[in-house]
């Protein structure tokens, strides 16, 4: 059975930075869109940010864009989140999904939990002074 593994979240200073790390094991993350989700206390989980098989299909979030960037590398079997100019708002439970196997290569969604089956446990990020 293959599982995602988050790693990276810890707690860090407003305007720092912080990159996610992403890593499937038991499974080949070529054939997968990647969703990165997140949940903050006493708040529903929020789409931040995916990227479609290809790489070439990014989209983030309003409250993340131009701050976060997502980026695949699947030689290392990974999908990474760089998150700079961090806010306290973006203080959360970070989790990476993975879409249905072989899933459209030019498509990945924010919007719908459901397109992504497959979750980590996620990784905490605290954003405070």
């Amino acid at each position: 059975q293959g599982q995602l593994v988050e790693s990276g979240g810890d707690l860090v200073q407003p305007g720092g930075s912080l990159r996610l790390s992403c890593t499937a094991s038991g499974f080949t993350l070529d054939y997968y869109a990647i969703g990165w989700f997140r949940q903050a206390p006493g708040k529903e989980r929020e789409g931040v940010s995916c990227i479609s098989r290809s790489g070439n299909r990014i989209n983030y979030a309003g409250s993340v864009k131009g701050r976060f960037t997502i980026s695949r590398d699947n030689a290392k079997n990974t999908v990474y989140l760089q998150m700079d100019s961090l806010k306290p708002e973006d203080t959360a439970v970070y989790y990476c999904a993975a879409s249905g196997f072989g899933t459209t290569p030019t498509l990945c969604v924010l919007d719908r939990e459901t397109y992504y089956p497959s979750w980590g446990q996620g990784t905490q990020v605290t954003v405070s002074s």
